[in-house]
This record gives structure tokens, C-alpha cells and sequence, in this order.
């Protein structure tokens, strides 16, 4: 279980998040949605001390800390339990798509290099990328990259993934192929928390769904209620906009 609980984070006179809340149980594929500018991405990134919050906690089993207040080694323990696949991949280019697989177990985890070695084909294998193995990143398409980001997170074995837009910086036509991956990926009871703008991918992967804006939670619940059945006024206003339901 993982809970983040009264969550503030400003950017100068920018409040970005103001106070908030989110429970992940083991098992949950949360997508997390709203228009640009609510916080979504902060969210993720005050997770996982990409962005050190003003306020707030984590809970992640049975160890609680202080997001303002962290330590280094409590942020590094968090840290092996979390997982980041970022919009632009973030893949070294000097490096094999085997050995980008491979470097957070060896430098990271301290994993024996042919175990590293192992574990890395197995998780390439997940993405459909076991011919891919020798191949660098500027060989790759968008989407192989981004597979390749995925694989990365996937066999570090994480409490949880969070994947921030995993398709904006790809082509319309690879968009598809990557939200594949990530849905086979979540029917294998991989935990994760996704914020995307892909609605199609909400209602079909996701078994809760958070709409934010300006920095809260508007509302949440399973996809068939926040899609079909929205409570909250502007959740419809958003969803009228990005899907036509409702007009």
C-alpha cells in the first residue's frame, strides 16, 4: 500500500498542489487526468523527490516520512521501492538497450552483472524487444525507446511504477503500440500510477480514475462512474472537452 496524504508544493508564488491525497493498493492501475496546469505531473515527481514537496507524507508499507523533511537515505529507500518512466524516455545514448536495462541493477541494486544480464532480456522480452538487445537508442523508434524506459522500470520489481505522459513525445501512429505494453504489463498485477491524456486508455486499463485541477482532487472512482457518470461539475466541463460526451 501507498499513500500520500496533504501534498502542497508551490513554484514561487505558484501553488501547484494544494493538499493532496492518494491511496494506491497493491495491484491499482490509477490514471491520473486533467487539464494542463492541474498538477498532475508535480504529483508524480513530489512521489518519487524529483520535486521536494513544502508539505505533506508518504506511506509506503509500514514506513511513513515527511516529503518536506526527508532524508537522504529515507529518499534513496524510497526510491528503490519506485519506479519513474519519464515523457522523453531519459535513455543513455552511449548505452546498449541491454545495458540501459541493466545499469540500475548493477550500479543501483549492486545485482552480479549476468544476473543483471538475465533479468534485463526477460524484462525486454515483456516489451517485445528481445531482437533489440545490441541496438542503441538512435536506432530506435519513439516507441522502442519508451518500451525500452518501461523495461527499465518493470525489472527493478518496484512497489510501483509511475509513469508521467509515457506518450506525449511520441508519434501519433506509436502511441498505440505503448499503451499495449503498459496494459499487458498492468494484467500482470503490476501497480502503477498513470497520468496521461489518453482517455481511451483510462477507461480501458485503469480500475480508478483521478481527475485534478488548479492543484486538487476533484474526483475520483472507478472509470465507468468518473466517464460515465461524473458527480462533479467541472469533471463533465473537462470530459465535454476532451471526449464530446456530454454536449
Amino acid at each position: 500500500m501507498i499513500e500520500v496524504t496533504g501534498v502542497h508544493k508551490s513554484f514561487g508564488k505558484n501553488e501547484v498542489l494544494r493538499g493532496v491525497d492518494l491511496r494506491v493498493e497493491k495491484g491499482d492501475v490509477i490514471v491520473v487526468i486533467g487539464p494542463s496546469g492541474s498538477g498532475k505531473t508535480t504529483l508524480l515527481r513530489c512521489v518519487n523527490f524529483l520535486e521536494k514537496a513544502d508539505a505533506g507524507t508518504l506511506t509506503i508499507d509500514d514506513t511513513t516520512l515527511d516529503l518536506a523533511r526527508a532524508t537522504k537515505k529515507q529518499i534513496l529507500d524510497i526510491r528503490r521501492k519506485t519506479a519513474f518512466v519519464f515523457q522523453n524516455f531519459n535513455l543513455f545514448k552511449n548505452m546498449t538497450v541491454l545495458g540501459n536495462v541493466m545499469e540500475g541493477l548493477v550500479t543501483a541494486r549492486n545485482v552480479p552483472k549476468k544476473t543483471a544480464e538475465e533479468l534485463a532480456k526477460a524484462a525486454l522480452a515483456k516489451v517485445g524487444l528481445s531482437d533489440k538487445l545490441a541496438s542503441y537508442p538512435n536506432r530506435l523508434s519513439g516507441g522502442q525507446e519508451q518500451r525500452v524506459a518501461i523495461a527499465r522500470a518493470i525489472v527493478l520489481n518496484p512497489a510501483v511504477i509511475l509513469f508521467d505522459e509515457p506518450t506525449s513525445a511520441l508519434d501519433p501512429e506509436l502511441v498505440g503500440e505503448t499503451l499495449s505494453v503498459i496494459k499487458r504489463i498492468a494484467r500482470e498485477g503490476v501497480t502503477m500510477v498513470v497520468v496521461t491524456h489518453e482517455m481511451r486508455f483510462a477507461q480501458d486499463a485503469a480500475n480508478k480514475v483521478i481527475f485534478m485541477d488548479k492543484g486538487v482532487v476533484v474526483e475520483e472512482g472507478a472509470p465507468e462512474e468518473i466517464f460515465a457518470r461524473p458527480k462533479e461539475e467541472r469533471t463533465r466541463q473537462f470530459l465535454s472537452r476532451v471526449t464530446g460526451a456530454y454536449q
